[in-house]
């Protein structure tokens, strides 16, 4: 009886230490005596284990259902914003010969609004438009040791609005009678469609109010796109913005199989700007494949080109011989399926070299027509440098500039006399003549009020 109670009395005193008096429910009383860590999980009751594996489960289900969830992210049709890529004027950074090559390539295709393009790419290119994209650096270059390029991420997808593409241009040219179809491209930002690019679309339905204007662009196919064009919709001219379909467009040509090995990543791009190289393609295989006209967004536009058939332009002429030493692929007017796009598709494929500026574009039409000239299929004729390319690059800014002394006073007006006279259009060539100013009393400030459509309205200088 001593010992009980002498026991009673220890269990007394430590009861509040005793934590099978808190937890009896849970635990069997023999639990708590002192035992190994790993034996006494062993010696857990079966429905507590039970319950343990329940709450595993649970947080590794929540775990899972967060993970699907959150992975895909946002996935939105609205255009991204790469392009930004570029402003007007100086402000504007084409990617580097530094830089990846995936960069490279991306911010060249992305555009600052493109309607169809995901923002899930690796874009930290666009991308879309205000273009800027981020560029993940790390993963851009192919890894060393290895000859295979990296695979392009940036070339819009097949089905980018591509089931959409031949279905809009039919409609568009049935819908309305087309005495001649103009196309352009325009592979870039819109925030870089300023009005130099407006007025040259002015200019050309000034000449031409009964044609069509196809511009193949996926910032400028978009809402803010639509807007920038509204002016012309209003006075009833017939022109739209589509995204461009590249598989359609480059089918059952050697053009597609180019095109499949950029995508690969078998196909190097170059350290030019890709955008420009695409739009030598876009604009072979849009002529190609519906025929009409092609257009660069820097032209002045002064007369009809209705008489014209099957025509290139020679940008340079050899003072001894007086022919041509250089054509230029700024305009080009060709019948459907003509040969000799055909030859340029199939030059372009095969030598494409993404290093040398203007060696895809006007020095490959050069070098085509050249080796075709006199050969039995080709029909087409090289126009002289004052149809389209009165004033060198090189001499542009002679036709921005006003008169500083009645020197260059009467050169200027003899100049422009000329060009009325002679010329279906002139290039601006933007690439040298961005960042200039329309002077008062330039040969351009003549010409735009020669070839506007909006003529009362003020408008800030090309």
């Amino acid at each position: 009886m001593e010992k009980n109670s002498s026991r009673n009395d220890y269990t007394s005193k430590n009861a509040d230490n005793n934590p099978s008096k808190h937890f009896h429910f849970l635990f069997p009383p023999h639990y708590f005596h002192k035992r190994p860590l790993l034996s006494s999980l062993f010696c857990l009751p079966t429905y507590l284990l039970a319950l343990l594996l329940i709450l595993l489960l649970a947080y590794n289900a929540i775990t899972v259902f967060y993970i699907f969830v959150a992975f895909p992210g946002k996935n939105s049709s609205e255009p991204a914003n790469f392009l930004p890529e570029n402003v007007r004027g100086s402000a504007r950074k084409w990617v580097t010969s530094s830089m990846k090559l995936s960069s490279n390539v991306l911010r060249a295709i992305k555009e600052a609004n493109p309607p169809v393009i995901s923002k899930t790419h690796v874009t930290s290119f666009h991308n879309s438009h205000s273009f800027p994209l981020q560029w993940n650096h790390s993963s851009s270059f192919p890894p060393k040791k290895r000859c295979r390029v990296k695979r392009v991420v940036g070339i819009p997808p097949i089905e980018a609005k591509g089931s959409l593409f031949s279905t809009r241009v039919k409609e568009f040219f049935s819908n309305y009678s087309c005495e001649l179809r103009f196309f352009m491209t325009w592979i870039s930002s819109l925030e870089r469609f300023g009005y130099r690019e407006l007025f040259t679309i002015e200019s050309l339905f000034n000449s031409h109010p009964d044609a069509c204007l196809l511009i193949l662009s996926n910032s400028m196919d978009s809402t803010r796109g639509m807007q920038i064009l509204m002016p012309f919709l209003v006075k009833d001219f017939k022109l739209m913005a589509v995204s461009p379909d590249y598989d359609y467009l480059f089918n059952n040509t050697l053009a597609a199989a180019w095109f499949d090995g950029l995508r690969k990543g078998d196909t190097n791009p170059g350290k030019v700007p890709f955008g420009q190289n695409l739009s030598n393609l876009l604009r072979l295989s849009l002529l190609y494949n519906y025929g009409g006209i092609y257009m660069d967004t820097d032209f002045v536009v002064l007369k009809r080109f209705s008489l014209l058939r099957n025509v290139i332009g020679a940008q340079n002429v050899d003072p001894k011989t007086g022919k041509w030493s250089r054509l230029n692929n700024a305009v080009m007017i060709f019948d459907k399926k003509h040969p000799l796009l055909s030859a340029f598709i199939q030059e372009f494929t095969l030598t494409f070299n993404g290093n040398r500026w203007g060696y895809n574009g006007p020095y490959l039409v050069s070098r085509v027509v050249k080796r075709v000239n006199g050969k039995p299929g080709y029909n087409f004729t090289v126009l002289p440098p004052s149809a389209f390319y009165p004033v060198g690059w090189r001499r542009i800014s002679s036709l921005f500039e006003g008169p500083r002394d009645e020197l260059q006073s009467k050169w200027l007006g003899s100049k422009l006399e000329e060009i009325r006279g002679h010329s279906l259009a002139v290039h601006l060539w933007n690439r040298q003549s961005r960042s200039m100013t329309v002077e008062e009393g330039s040969i351009v400030s003549h010409l735009m009020v020669d070839c506007c459509v909006f003529c009362n309205s003020s408008a800030p200088a090309l």
